[in-house]
């Protein structure tokens, strides 16, 4: 069981993003985007209120993901990927991403803000940037 609905198709849909936003970042680096996406996925807040699905999430527009845009995320999805990707929908949460609802690749430093949500950490080369709980209690 996950913390948001899901099928396998779902599963392999978020593998590919995870994969395809981090994953020269490690194993580590693809969760944390597997938390970011999932976070998305039960949140009822912010830029998130119609995002009821993985694959909601997946192809947001605005605000969706840059990956979607490119070759890489459509090629399949490989099963260490869905592996990782099952142990995000199952709740595996992962700092500094386990509130997080956006992240970035910035040139330098991570900046204390981003759009008004505030840093939780880097991991690599990825900024994460989490909401107040007053602000998506749903995420926490």
């Amino acid at each position: 069981m996950g913390v948001v609905p899901y099928t396998e198709e779902d599963v392999k849909l978020l593998a590919r993003l995870m994969r395809a936003e981090a994953e020269g970042d490690g194993q580590l680096g693809m969760l944390m985007v597997g938390n970011v996406g999932v976070n998305r996925a039960r949140a009822d807040c912010l830029d998130f209120k119609n995002i009821r699905s993985i694959r909601d999430m997946v192809y947001q527009s605005p605000g969706g993901f840059e990956a979607t845009q490119k070759g890489y995320f459509y090629q399949a999805a490989r099963q260490k990927d869905i592996d990782l990707a099952r142990k995000a929908i199952k709740g595996g949460r992962y700092h500094p991403a386990q509130y997080s609802l956006w992240f970035f690749r910035p040139e330098g430093n991570c900046p204390a803000q981003w759009f008004n949500q505030y840093n939780s950490g880097r991991y690599k080369s990825h900024c994460f940037f989490s909401p107040t709980r007053s602000n998506c209690a749903s995420v926490f």
